[in-house]
């Protein structure tokens, strides 16, 4: 939100006030506090019809520094976001004669005691960014709301990055942005999932701690600072210092939560009905055994909406005209060896059953009369559920049991944006505070319930999200339309998205709206099958290979077989996502820093450390990428190419740029019919541009170290070592090699080149 007219005027209707020096500093236990007066104070008088900031400092965790602005001290209603505190060892120094400080770590903050306020946040004797005097503000609008605003520098050189799954231009800078949870579809400036966190290039992060709409001005008010603001009397933000982003990320999942480890299952394909085509168990069945006929593996069929009877969502009532018996279906389903996934949300129908249960109960949002807060978008007369309401949650999970128990393995959880502020919560909590939150606890309710009746299981396909909900995975990139400049901004949206804290991200399979080219789905196809998790959906058409070509069935067969076999490789990329917070699929600036030219790439990926992927966005095949340096091979068909450079080539559909990097070890499992199997056992491990040691770690589908295999180069020969694995294979790529030493029992040695 903008309130200045120019650099110099305030816009019409704002009055803004500016702390102008440190007045006096307290200092108590670990926190600092400092009291910043709006005008000059040379007399006694000046201090009267005056107002005043209270500034404090204190450290939730080390190398970060939680900032609190407080102009009038009013209560503070919930909801909050769920923080990991632990103490922290800090340093306060007001003896020194030009400064306070702060220290948490390695991270310092400075204010000068004679002269303007302002806040430089320094590390290892670097300034990363400050609050220079007049950026910080407590704003009077002429209609009486009150905003307290902020702004931190931005050096010339400096990108940011994240604030949720924006599908806005990758790079913030010159943007404005609301952080409020919308349902816009992936071609707006609206967001499913708003995280009022961003990090740059200049190794620190910023999270403001407001699960309220926060406005972003990143470089777009004042040009060269990213300035944000909130509704109220007081503003919280942390700055966590990295230096690189990658610890970051670290250390802000640290605090708002790590994303739990995802099924192994998880990671194969996602068949899905698709929402408005007609399906009944016939169609349901017969889409599997075409797909087990024609070799395409996949590990999960999933239920959309039309599983209950329409106007009827989401009363959980199976409709029998068309499934006359679920629990035998899924059986069916579970003996061809796949998972099942039916579609929920959280809104139930006037029509339906339920609806009256929970309307008498006080299960629903209430409107300001004490009524059920209802309208007709989406479902006629739709209440929402009440997840403040303890009794509402055990209700709902009650319902997600009975599913449980006949054999539902998965929940996708759409929906949780829309939800209105004219209401009242059962605990009392800020509607607008809730608005965003609400997406947390929706997902929290169903991931909880998983994770307590399938423990090591637990997973749900969400779009909304908000600070924390990382914690729940997996969440996907809401509807796309069945075009190239949509699949583009797909993947925008994700790379935004887990720059924002959350490990895994998945999309529609040939965009979601429309009819999808034989083309489009193809190439989509690749992309999808190159992602943390694939799905096929979409609306108006069934999405199953066959209905696009003999040619689409053989990619998917050829994608999807491919990630099975990477499962070894991918898996062990995936623990390390959720032990660290680091995005297993991941912008490509995110691997190489050092590399400049890295910061602004859009258009592909990582794929966890050693894999990057460019998808084909055009109906030409051609595409223009980019590698960092070395010499790097592709894997799919062997050629090397060298880094630091820029290319363009063509590809046919079975082909793409899947690029490894060199010192690098790819391990390959031999089953590729499902993406959950033994990773320990009759693994192939491909090695690429070795010039060092290199060792692998191998995980199981428990996602615990069970062995390491580990490949040294010597002038033209290589030794080999494996701990706790059985008959392993080594390709050396484009590699001739005289001989091997240390070759261990059941390792035997191919040379591809």
């Amino acid at each position: 939100m903008k309130f200045t007219n120019g650099y110099w005027l305030a816009k019409e209707g704002f009055h803004l006030e500016h702390p102008n020096h440190v007045y006096e500093a307290q200092v108590k236990e670990d926190k600092l506090t400092l009291f910043l007066p709006y005008k000059p104070i040379q007399t006694r008088g000046d201090t009267l019809n005056l107002g005043m900031t209270t500034l404090s400092f204190e450290s939730p965790r080390e190398d970060i520094i939680k900032v609190q602005l407080v102009h009038h001290d009013k209560a503070q209603i919930g909801p909050h976001f769920q923080l990991n505190r632990q103490s922290s060892s800090v340093m306060i120094d007001t003896e020194n004669v030009e400064f306070y400080t702060f220290q948490s770590g390695q991270l310092v903050a400075r204010v000068p005691k004679n002269a303007a306020f302002q806040i430089d946040f320094l590390a290892e004797g670097k300034c990363l960014t400050s609050s220079l005097p007049k950026a910080q503000a407590t704003i009077q609008s002429s209609d009486g709301i009150h905003y307290m605003r902020e702004q931190l520098s931005l050096d010339p050189y400096e990108y940011v990055y994240g604030l949720g799954e924006r599908f806005t231009p990758f790079i913030k800078n010159g943007q404005i942005i609301d952080c409020w949870n919308q349902d816009g579809g992936t071609g707006s400036e609206q967001a499913y999932k708003n995280i009022p966190f961003y990090l740059t290039n200049q190794g620190y992060g910023v999270f403001v701690n407001h699960p309220e709409n926060v406005s972003f001005e990143v470089g777009s008010e004042n040009v060269s600072r990213t300035q944000f603001s909130v509704v109220g009397e007081r503003l919280e933000y942390y700055v966590i210092y990295g230096p690189d982003m990658k610890t970051i990320l670290r250390k802000y999942t640290d605090l708002t939560g790590k994303p739990a480890l995802p099924p192994a299952w998880s990671f194969g394909l996602w068949l899905s009905t698709s929402f408005t085509t007609d399906y009944r168990e016939e169609t349901v069945m017969g889409f599997i055994e075409e797909m087990q006929t024609r070799e395409i593996p996949f590990d999960v069929f999933h239920f959309d909406c039309f599983w209950m009877k329409e106007f009827e969502w989401c009363g959980f009532e199976w409709n029998r005209e068309l499934f006359p018996d679920p629990q035998q279906l899924i059986e069916k389903i579970h003996q061809k060896g796949l998972k099942v996934c039916v579609w929920i949300n959280p809104y139930i129908g006037q029509k339906a059953a339920a609806f009256q249960e929970c309307k008498e109960k006080g299960y629903f949002i209430k409107d300001k009369h004490g009524e059920v807060w209802q309208w007709d978008l989406w479902q006629a007369g739709q209440g929402i559920i009440d997840f403040t309401n303890p009794e509402a949650r055990h209700w709902y999970k009650e319902r997600l049991k009975e599913l449980i128990e006949i054999g539902v393995d998965s929940f996708k959880t759409d929906f949780g944006e829309r939800i209105p502020t004219d209401v009242n919560y059962h605990d009392g909590s800020d509607p607008q505070k809730m608005h965003n939150y609400y997406a947390y606890l929706y997902n929290e309710v169903v991931f909880e319930l998983l994770a307590e009746l399938r423990p090591d299981e637990a997973v749900v396909f969400a779009r909304s999200a908000s600070v924390g909900s990382q914690k729940f995975p997996v969440h996907w990139g809401g509807d796309n339309l069945s075009e190239y400049p949509s699949m583009a901004e797909s993947l925008r949206g994700g790379l935004s998205f887990v720059l924002s804290g959350f490990g895994f991200w998945s999309h529609d399979i040939g965009g979601f709206e429309e009819n999808a080219t034989a083309d489009i789905y193809k190439r989509w196809t690749q992309f999808g099958l190159l992602s943390t998790h694939s799905r096929y959906h979409g609306n108006i058409e069934y999405r199953v290979p066959w209905n696009f070509g003999e040619e689409a069935v053989l990619v998917s067969q050829r994608f999807s077989k491919l990630k099975n076999r990477l499962m070894p490789y991918i898996y062990e990329q995936v623990v390390e996502t959720a032990q660290t917070g680091i995005p297993m699929m991941r912008p490509v600036m995110l691997e190489f820093p050092e590399d400049y030219t890295t910061h602004t790439i859009d258009k592909q990926y990582m794929f966890g450390e050693r894999l990057l992927i460019a998808p084909i966005f055009n109906g030409q095949g051609k595409v223009t990428f980019y590698l960092p340096e070395g010499r790097w091979t592709n894997y799919l068909d062997n050629h090397v190419y060298e880094g630091q450079q820029w290319y363009t080539q063509t590809y046919d559909y079975f082909h793409l740029p899947l690029m490894v990097r060199p010192n690098s070890l790819i391990i390959e499992g031999s089953v590729d019919t499902t993406a959950a199997y033994d990773y320990t056992k009759d693994l192939t491990v491909h090695v690429f541009e070795l010039t060092e040691k290199v060792t692998q770690q191998v995980v199981d589908q428990q996602g615990l170290a069970v062995g390491t295999i580990t490949v040294i180069p010597e002038d033209e020969s290589y030794q080999i070592k494996t701990e706790g694995l059985s008959n392993v294979q080594v390709v050396f790529r484009n590699r001739k090699v005289q001989g091997a030493n240390d070759h261990p029992l059941g390792c035997s040695i191919l040379v591809d080149h």
